[in-house]
């Protein structure tokens, strides 16, 4: 049992002074594939084909689990939370490609707002686009397509960013912090079964506020708090530090996603925990594919992936009409295009504005 103990807190030592865990890296690698599997997809595909958006919610685990450290940590070392510079950061990260990106759209838009009836309503809602609000604002409940859809997580991100690192630097006790994210995650799963239709019908605003939250952002913000902690670390590690949890925990998620109504609360929780056995041992049982160059470089670029996929593949299906109705093609062509770009948007967009996050660390 001390032999146990020891080598936890040797590896709570290790991971409260790792600065860097390459294979989340890995992890955001795959989570951008099969978002851009499911938006090369002509149709909504049966079973596990199908469910290329779960991408999405491993992203929202990956989110709550990082920031939540990356915050747990800052107040650890320094006694507090600099908001300012936090905020800092984030805009520099995030802000300068989606703006150009939302710049050319709304450019495209405008070229063709006359006879398009999807360029007016982007229009309409290019303030709540450039205000991370979409998820709140806009109708997608319309019979065209829907230019710029894919902000909605952002929005979710965004929003996730507006409270959480607040209240990080507010309530200093964990037990605290975990109640309220728990609380979170039991409201949001209540809304979405309808626990609330009396006081907020479907379709209004306030339910659609009250279901932004994402539940794989609160499950990876909780394992964040529970392994800050050397005893919440401990057993952590006794659940998550083998080396076939996330072999395990990758395996269980495509299970979930084999069932026909997959249980999203389940499902959540089981990609933070992969996220945390991930980044609980370096030597983990996916080391060995995560830490593989190509997909560190490929969950590097992840977020500008994800900002231009939908342009490549739409570039695709433009240039050769006759394979939109093929997945596996239009999937083979759009992402190498989609890397290219992305490649592109980091050394003409990203770069020069992250050299300018170390002034803020």
């Amino acid at each position: 049992m001390r032999q146990v103990e020891s080598v936890s807190q040797a590896a709570y030592a290790r991971f409260i002074g790792t600065q860097h865990l390459p294979g989340l890296d890995g992890l955001r690698c795959l989570a951008i594939l099969p978002v851009l599997w499911h938006h090369a997809t002509p149709r909504l595909l049966p079973g596990v084909l199908g469910k290329g958006a779960v991408g999405v919610d491993l992203f929202f685990a990956l989110s709550g689990f990082l920031i939540t450290t990356l915050l747990l940590r800052e107040r650890r070392a320094s006694g507090t939370v600099k908001l300012g510079a936090f905020y800092a950061r984030r805009s520099l990260r995030i802000f300068p490609l989606y703006y150009v990106v939302l710049g050319f759209y709304a450019l495209r838009a405008l070229q063709t707002q006359a006879g398009s009836e999807v360029a007016r309503h982007f229009l309409h809602g290019l303030p709540f686009h450039a205000t991370y609000t979409a998820n709140w604002f806009l109708d997608y409940a319309v019979p065209h397509p829907v230019m710029f859809a894919f902000s909605w997580s952002l929005c979710v991100e965004e929003q996730f960013y507006w409270i959480w690192p607040g209240l990080v630097a507010l309530l200093p006790n964990r037990a605290i912090l975990a109640a309220v994210m728990g609380g979170a995650v039991v409201v949001d799963a209540l809304a979405e079964h309808a626990w609330f239709a009396a006081w907020l019908p479907s379709g209004s605003l306030g339910l659609r506020m009250l279901t932004s939250f994402a539940t794989p952002i609160g499950c990876g913000s909780l394992v964040a708090l529970a392994l800050d902690a050397p005893r919440g670390f401990a057993l952590g590690y006794r659940l998550l530090g083998w080396r076939v949890a996330a072999p395990l925990l990758s395996l269980l998620s495509v299970a979930w996603l084999m069932v026909p109504a997959t249980p999203y609360v389940s499902l959540s929780i089981t990609l933070a925990a992969l996220v945390g056995a991930v980044a609980i041992r370096p030597d983990n049982g996916l080391a060995w594919l995560l830490e593989r160059a190509p997909l560190r470089k490929l969950g590097a670029l992840s977020y500008a992936l994800y900002l231009l996929h939908i342009t490549a593949l739409g570039l695709v299906r433009k240039f050769l009409p006759q394979f939109q109705g093929s997945a596996l093609v239009v999937f083979a062509l759009g992402l190498p295009l989609s890397v290219v770009l992305a490649q592109a948007a980091h050394w003409a967009v990203e770069r020069p504005f992250l050299r300018l996050r170390s002034r803020f660390r």
